[in-house]
């Protein structure tokens, strides 16, 4: 299945039916008073966060959703029937944005989590709602409401406990498909991952999702490359894991181009608990691994942890710690809405 995450729709909810205007005429009774049903709502449009989903792509060959009108009241005081409403089936992590591109209509971060985007129409009033002591044979009726318009985008930012961050050609598929049963595309040559990747990584009978992010590069913030279109997507994530490429020269380069882009980017992204990891040390020699390390946590002031995604050295012990630092929040997440 084809990734996609972005996509612009066009909705528009059911009007409602119109009131009608009717007389009883029975035999015996050819002045009968007024009979006519109320008409009925018009389908609403609305979303729907549902599992198995993983990209928008149905979204991109079918762009406009109009909810049906509801029926036409009746006479014998028959009101018409309500229309059905249209559910829209989204995906866990998609954001609802008006048209704006900016103002947030909803974010679906739960199964089960509906929004009405495009309340259906109200009916209108059939003649039989204004009879009164002062007026027994009313011909008033009110048409229905129209329902609601409006173009929306739908933007995808996939749910992952953890994020892979690096330099195009870091090692980050191969780190995915040696932790996970995910098998992405691999290869020795930048931009192999074009689209966001998903696995489930299992570590001492726990399992936390780890998304592979296609390489950045210095820019990336402004749209250069396929930086901006895909940073959004670790902006969920609970620990980012950054990995360097040891077999390049400026280490300390490469990690600085990474915090450099996250920074610029915004949101919290360069506040994430981040483990620095020097990769590919099967490549190397003990002594460059030493000096490469120690260079690294000069300019990181953080812990670097030598691994080889291809051997599997030091893989184990960096998943335990980015599976305490994913248990920590997940507690610190339930005593906040536990508060709440």
């Amino acid at each position: 299945m084809k990734f996609l995450d972005e996509a612009k729709i066009y909705i528009r909810s059911g009007d409602g039916g119109a009131g009608c205007v009717s007389f009883r005429r029975e035999k015996f009774l050819p002045d009968g008073g007024p009979d006519g049903g109320n008409g009925g709502r018009g389908g609403s449009v609305i979303a729907e966060c549902v599992s198995g989903l993983n990209t928008l792509i149905d979204y991109r060959y079918q762009q406009h959703f109009k909810a049906k009108k509801g029926q036409h009241g009746m006479g014998s005081q028959r009101s018409g029937l309500s229309a059905d409403d249209l559910i829209l089936k989204l995906p866990v992590g998609t954001q609802i944005i008006e048209n704006d591109g900016e103002t947030i209509v909803a974010d679906l971060t739960k199964i089960g989590q509906i929004v009405v985007l495009a309340e259906g129409g109200k009916g209108g009033r059939g003649n039989e709602s204004f009879k009164s002591s002062t007026n027994r044979a009313p011909r008033e009726f009110t048409p229905g409401v129209e329902g609601r318009e409006r173009w929306l985008w739908l933007r995808l930012k996939l749910m992952s406990d953890a994020g892979l961050l690096g330099l195009p050609n870091a090692g980050k598929s191969t780190f995915l498909a040696a932790t996970s049963r995910a098998k992405p595309k691999i290869a020795d040559y930048p931009f192999t991952t074009l689209a966001p990747q998903l696995g489930v990584v299992y570590v001492d009978d726990k399992e936390f999702v780890l998304a592979d992010i296609p390489g950045l590069i210095e820019g990336a913030h402004e749209g250069v490359g396929l930086g901006l279109k895909f940073l959004g997507h670790v902006e969920r994530a609970g620990i980012l894991l950054h990995l360097v490429d040891g077999t390049q020269e400026d280490v300390v380069s490469a990690y600085k181009t990474i915090r450099r882009e996250l920074k610029l980017y915004g949101a919290r992204l360069a506040k994430m608990p981040e483990l620095v990891a020097l990769n590919k040390c099967d490549a190397l020699t003990p002594q460059e691994i030493k000096e490469k390390s120690a260079a690294l946590k000069k300019a990181s002031r953080k812990k670097v942890w030598p691994i080889s995604a291809v051997s599997g050295d030091g893989v184990k012990p960096i998943l335990r710690e980015m599976m305490k630092v994913i248990e920590a929040k997940c507690k610190e997440e339930e005593k906040e809405a536990y508060a709440s």
